[in-house]
């Protein structure tokens, strides 16, 4: 028999970790609900035909298609067909209707747009909600990269405005100042001076082809880009170009003045930096002076994703090596995507898993963490088990969380329990105590031990 495992780039959760993951989802919870967004969940799985094409070429070769089901579900003039179609998949990957119809969604965006069209009629707009659920992609595994793993989303559509891009950099920094993530650098640019650049260049049809070479840059550095613009089709003179914009340095004004001189011929690209320059007026009427993160134009800053159309947004940290840690954008025409035209939209999604990987390595989660139940009552068995099952129901009354041992086992192998779960007191209902109608309280970390009345020691606990 072979050793149990779990599929490449998925993984269990223990206790500790689910409850740190919880700890980011509620901080993020709480943010996204005083900003006034509202929960939204969707399914694991969506049809294919909604998937795909939104993410472009690479993305579209990361989608996790579902095989039907089978013989059983189909009709007998299909069966042969369907066997025909198999024999196929086996030698190369296939996307017939009879053997896939249904895939793992790939992000929580797309699915998001498909709920606003089915639903325009019933939602109030702008709708601005947040989504927490897992997501799949058919990815590499590797530091920070999961096949599985968990995106939390915040969008805001049917409404242009750019206060809408400035208050999503303020749930950047506030989350990540309420998490402790040091070293925070919120970037952001715009699809439309990316397409003002490949005006430049001469080639405005390539404009996707220099994006997506752009966004390599801090993986395969200048030299890397401008071969792959060079396999793309862009000339020497036009690489060039690409290379004068983003050596623009300076504070955000300065490299937006510099960019305004360098973009003077191109409408698009002049109205994305007055976009950014407005968004920016906006985020510093908003942003909260204690925030430490700081947010900075990133000329190469190019995001993949087809659907984005305006202000684009990633997250990153210098204190650990990793990816980003979020990033979003505006999409005018998402929605468009499923018939539904002239809604747009702007969303950021925060990338807990590689989040979580941070604060692990950072260790920078609160420590009282690391427990559920911060109190266990030892069980001596007999009448004193019937007493410690009163203290309990006493306890967990007063929202103390607490658990009695389930088994009148040596006191010896109850204290080691205790120490191992981490539990900050633990209580001991023997003979004497049930006969006052009193409880003594041992303090695990000071190894202090009184008995106390129930009252004394409902105060005591209730500052756990």
């Amino acid at each position: 028999m072979s050793k149990p495992s779990i599929p490449q780039g998925t993984r269990d959760f223990s206790p500790a970790e689910v409850r740190k993951r919880q700890y980011i989802f509620n901080t993020l919870r709480n943010i996204f609900e005083t900003y006034g967004f509202q929960p939204l969940e969707t399914p694991a799985m969506e049809n294919l035909v909604t998937l795909t094409g939104k993410y472009g070429e690479e993305g579209d070769r990361l989608i996790f298609k579902i095989l039907n089901n089978g013989l059983h579900e189909k009709k007998e003039d299909d069966k042969v067909k369907l066997n025909d179609e198999w024999n196929k998949v086996l030698s190369k990957p296939y996307s017939s209707p009879v053997v896939t119809e249904r895939a793992l969604r790939y992000d929580l965006t797309i699915p998001f747009a498909r709920y606003v069209v089915m639903h325009q009629n019933e939602l109030a707009f702008p709708f601005r909600r947040y989504q927490m659920q897992p997501v799949w992609r058919a990815d590499r595994p590797q530091k920070g990269r999961y096949r599985e793993f968990w995106q939390c989303d915040a969008d805001v559509v049917g409404s242009t405005s750019l206060i809408n891009e400035a208050e999503l950099l303020c749930i950047y920094q506030s989350a990540f100042y309420q998490l402790k993530v040091p070293q925070v650098t919120v970037k952001i640019n715009s699809r439309k001076l990316l397409a003002g650049i490949s005006e430049l260049c001469g080639t405005p049809e390539l404009m996707m082809d220099i994006t997506i070479a752009l966004d390599k840059l801090d993986k395969i550095g200048w030299d890397g880009v401008a071969k792959e613009l060079q396999q793309r089709g862009i000339n020497d003179e036009g690489i060039a170009q690409v290379q004068k914009v983003i050596a623009v340095a300076g504070n955000n004004e300065e490299k937006l003045a510099a960019l305004e001189t360098i973009m003077q011929n191109s409408t698009t690209g002049l109205q994305g930096i007055n976009e950014l320059r407005q968004t920016l007026a906006y985020h510093k009427e908003l942003a909260d002076d204690a925030w430490d993160s700081k947010v900075e134009v990133d000329i190469s800053l190019a995001r993949g994703l087809n659907y984005y159309t305006g202000v684009i947004v990633e997250v990153t940290t210098s204190a650990v090596q990793m990816g980003s840690i979020g990033g979003g954008g505006r999409y005018d025409d998402l929605t468009g995507l499923f018939g539904l035209k002239d809604l747009s939209g702007v969303g950021v999604s925060f990338g807990i898993d590689r989040i979580y990987d941070v604060m692990e390595e950072l260790d920078i989660f609160p420590k009282q963490l690391n427990t559920g139940a911060s109190v266990m009552l030892v069980n001596f068995g007999g009448a004193n088990e019937q007493y410690a099952l009163q203290i309990l129901k006493t306890l967990r009354k007063e929202n103390i969380a607490a658990e009695l041992y389930p088994d009148a086992v040596k006191f010896d192998k109850q204290m080691k329990y205790a120490n191992k779960r981490s539990m900050a007191y633990v209580l001991l209902p023997g003979d004497e105590e049930r006969e006052k109608n009193m409880i003594s309280v041992k303090n695990f970390a000071t190894g202090k031990q009184e008995m106390l009345s129930i009252e004394e020691c409902i105060a005591i606990l209730g500052t756990v």
